[in-house]
């Protein structure tokens, strides 16, 4: 029963984290854009959601999450395409500059300079706790995750109607082939600029959500954001493989299911000893490394098995 409540106390992050691997996979996958703006938009949006939660506004905390993270990627696209800044380079500035503007936000408060900030129990999650009159540690999992489970499944589902749309088929083919898109009298820039700050909105509430979660935001809680949604995207495709936008997401999703409940598997077992939670991103860029070492070692089995054959 307590091994059931530790994985099902994950369960929440698995499904929260799915944002954040559905904007990585709109930028990575759906724009052809390696975008480091992650961990930046991801901080500023649980900065955000945490002062507006603390006004008393927790569902509105996570729009504001989501439009911070949005405003994030309307800056990367920007310098990408109106000051011609090569796309790592306009993801670094951008990140970089957020956090100096996070170290601000947690300022902003009562409490002066901080570099964390708590909910004081101003959460979505705890709200619908005190609608249902639920108070167990294991019922508040259960909230958590069938919360977060709702608001992923709405998210998904209207992400995969947009790329169904006019503009949304104009960002995928942007993303394909830029040069036809031009062609085509479709504003190129306008439709890079759109997908970065949909997939940057989505990493916002994705940070909103999971300091919510938590009940703290704190200047460090993105570190490792990045490496995790590459790792879900990866891991993602090497189960549903490479295919449309549809299957893309919801592979990007369950990846974030299966790598989050990885970690927690190497961390509970203590694979590594005592110092299970001090590897974390090892065990993160382990987890990548194999992942993507999977189809090398595939077709090289196959051409040493063509070659038996030839022989």
């Amino acid at each position: 029963m307590i091994e059931l409540q530790y994985y099902l106390s994950n369960v929440p992050d698995c499904l929260i984290y799915g944002l954040l691997a559905m904007g990585i996979y709109i930028s990575l996958r759906i724009l052809d854009i390696p975008d480091l703006t992650t961990e930046g938009s991801f901080g500023f949006g649980a900065v955000i959601s945490v002062l507006v939660a603390l006004a008393g506004h927790p569902i509105l905390a996570l729009f504001a999450g989501m439009i911070a993270g949005g405003f994030a990627g309307v800056i990367t696209g920007f310098l990408q395409t109106k000051l011609k800044v090569h796309p790592v380079l306009a993801g670094i500035i951008t990140m970089s500059g957020l956090y100096s503007i996070n170290l601000v936000c947690y300022s902003l408060t009562e409490k002066g300079a901080t570099t964390n900030l708590s909910y004081n129990k101003i959460t979505v999650f705890e709200k619908i706790k005190q609608l249902l009159l639920i108070r167990g540690q294991f019922e508040t999992s259960m909230v958590k995750t069938v919360v977060s489970l709702i608001i992923v499944i709405i998210v998904l589902l209207i992400v995969i109607w947009f790329f169904k749309t006019h503009i949304g088929l104009c960002i995928r083919a942007t993303g394909d082939n830029p040069d036809m898109v031009r062609a085509s009298s479709i504003n190129v820039d306008r439709t890079k600029i759109i997908g970065l700050m949909l997939a940057n909105g989505l990493i916002g509430l994705s940070g909103a959500l999971s300091s919510q979660s938590l009940g703290y935001s704190d200047v460090n809680t993105a570190n490792g954001t990045l490496i995790y949604g590459l790792a879900a995207v990866i891991i993602g495709e090497a189960i549903f493989g490479k295919r449309g936008a549809t299957i893309g997401l919801i592979s990007a999703v369950t990846g974030s299911v299966i790598y989050k409940l990885i970690v927690a598997f190497v961390i509970r077992e203590n694979l590594f000893g005592e110092l299970s939670s001090n590897l974390m991103k090892f065990t993160c860029a382990l987890i990548v490394a194999i992942t993507l070492a999977v189809p090398a070692i595939k077709q090289k089995m196959a051409e040493n098995k063509q070659r038996k054959a030839a022989r």
